[in-house]
């Protein structure tokens, strides 16, 4: 997760954040660990997205890591070709200018395929697996 999605839901989330597993935050501001309800934890990591990858796969075991943040944290881990699968969930709200999620990264093209498209009222969630 990216310090600035951490920042702008840590109040909102309260003691009990839907995570319900560790959640490691990339930062160039480390902070000691909370520990909240619910088996959430939030580690700050300031060694960039390696780091944070490799501790997060420890800590995950068997099961998927999932990335969530911004523009920038995601851009990171795309421009290294560390994401297999791209969920974005498009809200029908206009927050100002935002950042773009694919501007910056190296030209070389790479082929996505839908997984699958969820509508609801509140949100459209578009699932794309990276074409191997």
């Amino acid at each position: 997760m990216g310090r600035t999605m951490y920042d702008t839901g840590e109040e909102c989330w309260g003691d009990n954040p839907p995570f319900r597993a560790p959640v490691f935050v990339l930062t160039h501001r480390p902070r000691p660990t909370p520990v909240k309800e619910g088996g959430t934890t939030f580690t700050f990591v300031g060694e960039g997205i390696h780091s944070a990858l490799q501790q997060a796969k420890a800590a995950a075991g068997e099961t998927n890591v999932e990335f969530a943040g911004g523009a920038s944290t995601v851009r990171q881990y795309l421009e290294a070709g560390l994401v297999d699968e791209l969920q974005l969930h498009v809200v029908p709200a206009l927050l100002g200018d935002g950042l773009r999620l694919f501007g910056g990264l190296e030209s070389g093209r790479r082929s996505l395929e839908v997984a699958r498209v969820v509508d609801t009222p509140l949100a459209t969630r578009l699932k794309h697996r990276f074409v191997k």
